[in-house]
């Protein structure tokens, strides 16, 4: 099992991933399939 502290890590970068793409409208989003796999399969 991981440690707390690493998943809290994990979820912080998930937030600043999201972050840097929130400004993307609904095409961009559409056009870009490495995006929309992180979103679908987030590891």
């Amino acid at each position: 099992m991981r440690d707390p502290k690493e998943r809290l890590l994990d979820i912080l970068d998930a937030i600043a991933a999201i972050e840097r793409h929130r400004n993307q409208d609904k095409e961009a989003f559409e056009r870009d399939e490495l995006l929309q796999g992180w979103f679908v399969c987030p590891q």
